[in-house]
């Protein structure tokens, strides 16, 4: 779910991918593979993506977080729904032309 995160907060903002890579120091190829949930990203990635974002750490690691039990396993079902919205919000403004 991580990588959905990351590729919502980067939409959101209206980043393309090659811009977002250079502000990450990493290529753009390995943007992809993380968007695209290939390949997980590192704390130290995560940590520039909070100072690009103005995000905590924290609010990332949430979408990465293990299913071990039932009350984790409600938690994960509700970030899905979170991300289902953001998705959705995504959409309709886009369709919208809206911009930020």
């Amino acid at each position: 779910m991580i990588h959905r995160a990351l590729k919502l907060t980067r939409e959101f903002h209206r980043i393309k991918q090659t811009d977002l890579a250079d502000r990450l120091d990493i290529s753009k190829s390995f943007l992809s593979e993380i968007e695209s949930g290939k390949k997980s990203p590192t704390l130290e990635l995560l940590d520039r993506y909070s100072q690009v974002f103005e995000i905590p750490v924290s609010a990332f690691l949430m979408f990465s977080e293990r299913i071990e039990n039932k009350a984790a396993i409600k938690k994960h079902k509700q970030v899905g729904r979170i991300l289902k919205f953001l998705e959705w919000v995504a959409v309709e403004e886009e369709g919208r032309g809206v911009k930020n």
